[in-house]
Protein backbone atom coordinates (compact mmCIF):
# COMPACT_ATOMS: atom_id res chain seq x y z
CA UNK A 1 0.00 0.00 0.00
CA UNK A 2 1.32 3.43 -0.87
CA UNK A 3 1.94 5.70 2.11
CA UNK A 4 -0.64 8.41 2.67
CA UNK A 5 0.37 12.00 1.95
CA UNK A 6 1.92 13.81 4.95
CA UNK A 7 -1.05 16.17 5.23
CA UNK A 8 -3.50 13.27 5.45
CA UNK A 9 -1.32 11.45 7.96
CA UNK A 10 -1.14 14.59 10.06
CA UNK A 11 -4.88 15.27 10.02
CA UNK A 12 -5.61 11.64 10.75
CA UNK A 13 -3.25 11.78 13.72
CA UNK A 14 -4.93 15.00 14.86
CA UNK A 15 -8.44 13.55 14.62
CA UNK A 16 -7.53 10.42 16.56
CA UNK A 17 -5.82 12.44 19.27
CA UNK A 18 -8.67 14.93 19.37
CA UNK A 19 -11.23 12.24 20.13
CA UNK A 20 -8.87 10.52 22.55
CA UNK A 21 -8.48 13.81 24.38
CA UNK A 22 -12.26 14.27 24.56
CA UNK A 23 -12.71 10.69 25.76
CA UNK A 24 -10.04 10.90 28.42
CA UNK A 25 -11.09 14.37 29.54
CA UNK A 26 -14.67 13.25 30.13
CA UNK A 27 -13.47 10.10 31.89
CA UNK A 28 -10.80 11.53 34.14
CA UNK A 29 -11.79 15.15 34.73
CA UNK A 30 -10.92 15.97 38.34
CA UNK A 31 -9.78 12.40 38.98
CA UNK A 32 -7.45 13.61 41.73
CA UNK A 33 -8.26 15.96 44.60
CA UNK A 34 -4.84 17.54 44.06
CA UNK A 35 -1.72 17.39 41.90
CA UNK A 36 1.70 18.22 43.37
CA UNK A 37 4.74 18.74 41.16
CA UNK A 38 8.45 18.76 42.03
CA UNK A 39 11.26 19.56 39.61
CA UNK A 40 13.42 22.13 37.86
CA UNK A 41 13.08 24.68 35.03
CA UNK A 42 11.38 22.24 32.69
CA UNK A 43 8.31 22.37 34.94
CA UNK A 44 8.74 25.63 36.90
CA UNK A 45 5.60 27.74 36.46
CA UNK A 46 6.82 30.81 38.34
CA UNK A 47 8.82 29.95 41.44
CA UNK A 48 12.25 31.13 40.32
CA UNK A 49 11.07 34.65 39.54
CA UNK A 50 9.98 34.93 43.18
CA UNK A 51 13.53 34.21 44.38
CA UNK A 52 15.34 37.54 44.21
CA UNK A 53 14.08 37.92 40.66
CA UNK A 54 16.07 41.02 39.79
CA UNK A 55 19.41 39.24 40.15
CA UNK A 56 18.60 35.57 39.57
CA UNK A 57 16.33 35.75 36.55
CA UNK A 58 17.43 38.65 34.38
CA UNK A 59 15.48 37.44 31.36
CA UNK A 60 12.61 34.95 31.85
CA UNK A 61 10.42 37.73 33.22
CA UNK A 62 10.69 39.56 29.90
CA UNK A 63 9.34 39.20 26.37
CA UNK A 64 9.45 36.90 24.41
CA UNK A 65 9.00 34.40 27.26
CA UNK A 66 5.32 33.45 27.36
CA UNK A 67 4.53 35.06 24.02
CA UNK A 68 2.81 32.09 22.37
CA UNK A 69 0.11 31.05 24.83
CA UNK A 70 -0.12 33.36 27.82
CA UNK A 71 0.94 36.46 25.84
CA UNK A 72 3.11 37.63 28.75
CA UNK A 73 6.00 36.20 30.83
CA UNK A 74 4.75 33.86 33.56
CA UNK A 75 8.05 32.55 34.88
CA UNK A 76 7.95 29.51 32.60
CA UNK A 77 11.14 28.80 30.65
CA UNK A 78 9.40 28.68 27.29
CA UNK A 79 7.34 30.67 24.84
CA UNK A 80 4.22 29.08 26.31
CA UNK A 81 3.12 26.05 28.28
CA UNK A 82 5.44 23.40 29.69
CA UNK A 83 4.86 19.66 30.10
CA UNK A 84 3.23 19.81 33.55
CA UNK A 85 0.65 22.21 32.10
CA UNK A 86 -0.37 19.63 29.52
CA UNK A 87 -0.48 16.89 32.16
CA UNK A 88 -2.86 18.81 34.42
CA UNK A 89 -4.96 19.78 31.38
CA UNK A 90 -5.34 16.09 30.55
CA UNK A 91 -6.88 15.47 33.97
CA UNK A 92 -9.18 18.49 33.86
CA UNK A 93 -7.22 20.43 36.47
CA UNK A 94 -6.34 24.11 36.43
CA UNK A 95 -2.70 25.05 35.98
CA UNK A 96 -0.68 24.55 39.15
CA UNK A 97 0.13 27.78 41.01
CA UNK A 98 3.80 28.24 41.96
CA UNK A 99 4.32 27.72 45.68
CA UNK A 100 6.46 30.82 46.21
CA UNK A 101 3.93 33.14 44.62
CA UNK A 102 1.92 32.79 47.82
CA UNK A 103 3.55 30.36 50.28
CA UNK A 104 0.99 31.09 53.00
CA UNK A 105 -2.01 30.68 50.73
CA UNK A 106 -4.95 28.50 51.63
CA UNK A 107 -5.94 27.90 48.01
CA UNK A 108 -3.45 25.11 47.32
CA UNK A 109 -5.78 22.27 48.27
CA UNK A 110 -6.24 21.34 44.59
CA UNK A 111 -2.50 21.31 44.00
CA UNK A 112 0.67 23.35 43.78
CA UNK A 113 3.96 23.42 41.90
CA UNK A 114 7.18 23.29 43.92
CA UNK A 115 9.53 23.10 40.91
CA UNK A 116 12.24 25.77 40.68
CA UNK A 117 14.34 26.64 37.67
CA UNK A 118 17.97 25.69 38.33
CA UNK A 119 17.12 23.30 41.18
CA UNK A 120 19.23 20.21 41.78
CA UNK A 121 18.34 16.78 43.10
CA UNK A 122 21.35 16.73 45.42
CA UNK A 123 21.50 19.08 48.38
CA UNK A 124 23.24 22.39 47.78
CA UNK A 125 25.99 21.43 50.25
CA UNK A 126 27.19 18.77 47.80
CA UNK A 127 28.17 21.52 45.36
CA UNK A 128 29.41 23.95 48.00
CA UNK A 129 31.81 21.28 49.29
CA UNK A 130 33.23 21.05 45.77
CA UNK A 131 33.38 24.83 45.35
CA UNK A 132 30.85 24.75 42.52
CA UNK A 133 28.55 27.73 42.05
CA UNK A 134 24.85 26.96 41.70
CA UNK A 135 22.27 28.68 39.50
CA UNK A 136 19.99 28.92 42.52
CA UNK A 137 20.19 27.60 46.08
CA UNK A 138 17.32 25.16 45.80
CA UNK A 139 17.24 21.39 45.81
CA UNK A 140 14.71 18.59 45.88
CA UNK A 141 15.20 18.50 49.65
CA UNK A 142 14.08 22.14 49.89
CA UNK A 143 11.00 21.41 47.80
CA UNK A 144 10.10 18.50 50.06
CA UNK A 145 10.44 20.85 53.04
CA UNK A 146 8.00 23.27 51.40
CA UNK A 147 5.57 20.39 50.95
CA UNK A 148 5.89 19.42 54.61
CA UNK A 149 5.38 23.04 55.68
CA UNK A 150 2.26 23.32 53.54
CA UNK A 151 0.77 19.96 54.50
CA UNK A 152 -1.01 21.08 57.73
CA UNK A 153 -3.02 23.63 55.73
CA UNK A 154 -4.10 20.98 53.23
CA UNK A 155 -5.60 18.44 55.60
CA UNK A 156 -6.51 18.15 59.27
CA UNK A 157 -6.03 14.89 61.12
CA UNK A 158 -3.55 12.21 60.15
CA UNK A 159 -6.46 10.14 58.85
CA UNK A 160 -7.66 13.07 56.71
CA UNK A 161 -4.15 13.56 55.32
CA UNK A 162 -3.73 9.88 54.48
CA UNK A 163 -7.07 9.88 52.67
CA UNK A 164 -6.35 13.11 50.80
CA UNK A 165 -2.76 12.33 49.79
CA UNK A 166 -3.49 8.72 48.87
CA UNK A 167 -5.88 9.99 46.19
CA UNK A 168 -3.70 12.90 45.02
CA UNK A 169 -1.23 12.70 42.15
CA UNK A 170 2.44 13.28 42.92
CA UNK A 171 4.60 14.21 39.94
CA UNK A 172 8.26 13.72 40.75
CA UNK A 173 9.20 15.76 37.74
CA UNK A 174 12.33 15.90 35.68
CA UNK A 175 15.18 16.73 38.04
CA UNK A 176 18.88 15.91 38.01
CA UNK A 177 19.71 17.86 34.87
CA UNK A 178 21.32 20.67 36.85
CA UNK A 179 23.31 18.23 38.99
CA UNK A 180 25.22 17.54 35.77
CA UNK A 181 24.98 20.99 34.16
CA UNK A 182 26.55 22.82 37.11
CA UNK A 183 29.88 20.95 37.15
CA UNK A 184 30.06 20.62 33.35
CA UNK A 185 29.67 24.38 32.89
CA UNK A 186 32.49 24.91 35.38
CA UNK A 187 35.01 22.67 33.66
CA UNK A 188 34.52 19.33 35.39
CA UNK A 189 35.06 16.46 32.95
CA UNK A 190 32.14 14.42 31.69
CA UNK A 191 33.73 11.27 33.11
CA UNK A 192 33.93 12.78 36.59
CA UNK A 193 30.39 14.15 36.42
CA UNK A 194 29.06 10.73 35.40
CA UNK A 195 30.37 9.30 38.68
CA UNK A 196 27.67 11.26 40.54
CA UNK A 197 24.79 9.69 38.59
CA UNK A 198 24.07 6.86 41.10
CA UNK A 199 24.00 9.39 43.94
CA UNK A 200 21.58 11.66 42.03
CA UNK A 201 19.24 8.76 41.26
CA UNK A 202 19.37 7.54 44.86
CA UNK A 203 18.36 11.03 46.02
CA UNK A 204 15.34 11.02 43.70
CA UNK A 205 14.36 7.55 44.93
CA UNK A 206 14.72 8.72 48.55
CA UNK A 207 12.43 11.67 47.81
CA UNK A 208 9.81 9.24 46.52
CA UNK A 209 10.06 7.31 49.80
CA UNK A 210 9.59 10.51 51.81
CA UNK A 211 6.42 11.29 49.86
CA UNK A 212 5.18 7.73 50.36
CA UNK A 213 5.75 8.25 54.08
CA UNK A 214 3.37 11.20 53.89
CA UNK A 215 0.70 8.99 52.37
CA UNK A 216 1.29 9.29 48.61
CA UNK A 217 0.02 6.30 46.66
CA UNK A 218 -0.06 7.61 43.07
CA UNK A 219 3.22 8.83 41.65
CA UNK A 220 4.68 9.72 38.27
CA UNK A 221 8.49 9.62 38.06
CA UNK A 222 9.95 11.36 35.01
CA UNK A 223 13.36 10.80 33.46
CA UNK A 224 15.67 13.32 31.74
CA UNK A 225 15.51 14.68 28.19
CA UNK A 226 18.60 14.45 25.91
CA UNK A 227 20.96 17.27 26.91
CA UNK A 228 23.27 16.53 23.98
CA UNK A 229 20.65 17.88 21.59
CA UNK A 230 20.45 21.34 23.18
CA UNK A 231 22.00 24.27 21.33
CA UNK A 232 23.80 25.20 24.56
CA UNK A 233 25.63 21.86 24.70
CA UNK A 234 26.26 21.88 20.95
CA UNK A 235 27.81 25.34 21.26
CA UNK A 236 29.87 24.83 24.42
CA UNK A 237 30.93 21.19 24.16
CA UNK A 238 31.26 20.38 20.45
CA UNK A 239 34.68 19.19 19.28
CA UNK A 240 35.99 18.98 15.68
CA UNK A 241 35.39 15.25 15.66
CA UNK A 242 32.63 13.76 13.55
CA UNK A 243 32.34 10.74 15.83
CA UNK A 244 31.07 13.04 18.61
CA UNK A 245 27.82 13.55 16.72
CA UNK A 246 24.96 11.11 16.35
CA UNK A 247 24.50 10.69 12.57
CA UNK A 248 20.77 10.22 13.07
CA UNK A 249 20.11 13.61 14.64
CA UNK A 250 23.30 15.68 14.99
CA UNK A 251 23.23 15.54 18.80
CA UNK A 252 26.30 15.02 21.00
CA UNK A 253 26.44 11.28 21.70
CA UNK A 254 28.71 11.37 24.77
CA UNK A 255 26.39 13.67 26.69
CA UNK A 256 23.26 11.81 25.70
CA UNK A 257 24.94 8.58 26.77
CA UNK A 258 25.32 9.96 30.29
CA UNK A 259 21.66 10.99 30.35
CA UNK A 260 20.68 7.49 29.20
CA UNK A 261 22.81 6.07 32.02
CA UNK A 262 20.90 8.25 34.50
CA UNK A 263 17.59 7.12 33.00
CA UNK A 264 18.58 3.45 33.13
CA UNK A 265 19.37 3.70 36.84
CA UNK A 266 16.20 5.69 37.49
CA UNK A 267 14.06 3.06 35.77
CA UNK A 268 15.71 0.38 37.92
CA UNK A 269 15.06 2.50 41.02
CA UNK A 270 11.37 2.77 40.15
CA UNK A 271 11.25 -1.01 39.71
CA UNK A 272 12.69 -1.41 43.21
CA UNK A 273 10.22 1.12 44.61
CA UNK A 274 7.35 -0.91 43.13
CA UNK A 275 8.66 -4.05 44.80
CA UNK A 276 9.21 -2.37 48.17
CA UNK A 277 5.92 -0.45 48.15
CA UNK A 278 3.29 -2.61 46.40
CA UNK A 279 0.51 -0.41 47.78
CA UNK A 280 1.78 2.52 45.67
CA UNK A 281 1.06 2.94 41.96
CA UNK A 282 4.10 4.18 40.04
CA UNK A 283 4.28 5.43 36.47
CA UNK A 284 7.70 5.80 34.86
CA UNK A 285 7.50 8.53 32.22
CA UNK A 286 10.11 8.30 29.50
CA UNK A 287 10.72 11.94 28.62
CA UNK A 288 13.89 10.92 26.80
CA UNK A 289 12.11 8.55 24.45
CA UNK A 290 9.31 11.00 23.75
CA UNK A 291 11.89 13.76 23.12
CA UNK A 292 14.50 11.99 21.01
CA UNK A 293 11.93 11.04 18.35
CA UNK A 294 11.49 14.77 17.64
CA UNK A 295 15.22 15.15 16.92
CA UNK A 296 15.38 11.92 14.93
CA UNK A 297 12.49 12.86 12.67
CA UNK A 298 11.70 16.58 13.10
CA UNK A 299 9.73 16.97 9.87
CA UNK A 300 7.29 14.27 10.99
CA UNK A 301 6.29 16.68 13.76
CA UNK A 302 6.37 19.79 11.54
CA UNK A 303 9.62 21.14 12.94
CA UNK A 304 11.87 22.76 10.34
CA UNK A 305 14.81 23.32 12.69
CA UNK A 306 15.71 20.76 15.34
CA UNK A 307 19.01 21.99 16.79
CA UNK A 308 19.08 25.79 16.51
CA UNK A 309 17.45 27.84 19.27
CA UNK A 310 14.45 29.95 18.34
CA UNK A 311 15.55 32.67 20.75
CA UNK A 312 19.24 33.38 21.31
CA UNK A 313 22.33 35.43 20.64
CA UNK A 314 23.47 34.15 17.26
CA UNK A 315 26.07 31.67 16.09
CA UNK A 316 25.66 28.31 14.32
CA UNK A 317 23.07 27.14 16.85
CA UNK A 318 21.77 30.63 17.77
CA UNK A 319 23.16 30.28 21.28
CA UNK A 320 25.60 32.73 22.81
CA UNK A 321 26.29 32.61 26.57
CA UNK A 322 26.93 36.37 26.47
CA UNK A 323 23.59 37.17 24.82
CA UNK A 324 20.80 34.99 26.15
CA UNK A 325 17.19 35.00 25.03
CA UNK A 326 15.55 38.34 25.97
CA UNK A 327 18.92 40.02 26.57
CA UNK A 328 19.73 43.13 24.51
CA UNK A 329 20.71 42.05 21.00
CA UNK A 330 18.96 38.66 20.99
CA UNK A 331 17.54 37.03 17.85
CA UNK A 332 14.02 35.63 17.68
CA UNK A 333 12.62 33.21 15.11
CA UNK A 334 9.40 34.05 13.29
CA UNK A 335 7.49 30.94 14.35
CA UNK A 336 8.44 29.08 17.56
CA UNK A 337 6.17 26.18 16.60
CA UNK A 338 8.69 25.27 13.88
CA UNK A 339 11.53 24.90 16.41
CA UNK A 340 12.24 22.31 19.12
CA UNK A 341 14.79 24.41 21.03
CA UNK A 342 13.50 27.61 22.61
CA UNK A 343 16.40 29.37 24.35
CA UNK A 344 19.37 27.03 24.25
CA UNK A 345 18.40 24.47 26.86
CA UNK A 346 14.63 24.73 27.28
CA UNK A 347 12.13 23.78 24.60
CA UNK A 348 9.28 25.47 22.78
CA UNK A 349 5.66 24.95 23.73
CA UNK A 350 5.24 23.01 20.47
CA UNK A 351 8.00 20.58 21.47
CA UNK A 352 6.71 20.24 25.02
CA UNK A 353 3.24 19.53 23.62
CA UNK A 354 4.58 16.69 21.48
CA UNK A 355 6.58 15.25 24.40
CA UNK A 356 3.53 15.52 26.65
CA UNK A 357 1.35 13.75 24.08
CA UNK A 358 3.86 10.91 24.02
CA UNK A 359 3.83 10.42 27.79
CA UNK A 360 0.11 11.11 28.32
CA UNK A 361 -1.55 9.41 25.34
CA UNK A 362 1.33 7.55 23.72
CA UNK A 363 3.64 4.69 24.65
CA UNK A 364 6.15 6.65 26.74
CA UNK A 365 4.66 6.07 30.19
CA UNK A 366 4.86 2.67 31.83
CA UNK A 367 2.13 1.86 32.68
CA UNK A 368 -0.26 4.41 31.16
CA UNK A 369 -0.59 7.57 33.22
CA UNK A 370 -4.35 7.01 33.18
CA UNK A 371 -3.87 3.82 35.21
CA UNK A 372 -3.51 6.14 38.22
CA UNK A 373 -7.08 7.41 37.97
CA UNK A 374 -8.54 4.28 39.57
CA UNK A 375 -9.08 3.92 43.29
Amino acid sequence: MAPSPPSLRYHGFFNVNFFLCIFFYIGVSHSFPAIFNFGDSLSDTGNLIQINASTVVGHIDRFPYGETYFKYPTGRFSDGRVIIDFIVEAFGHPYLPPYLASPNATNFRSGVNFAVGGATALKTTFFADRKLSLFVNNSLSDQLQWFETLKPSLCGTEQDCNEYLSKSLIVLGEIGYNDYNVPLYQGVSLEEVAQSVPKVVKTISSAAKVLIGHGAKKMVVQNLIPSGCSSLYLTLFSRPNETDFDPLNGCLKRYNDMIMYHNKLLKEAVKELRMDHPQVKFVYSDFYGSSIRLYNSPHSFRFIDSLRACCGGGGPYNFNPSILCADPGFNLCNNPSEFIDWDGIHLTEAAYHQIANGVIYGPYSMPSIFSLTGV
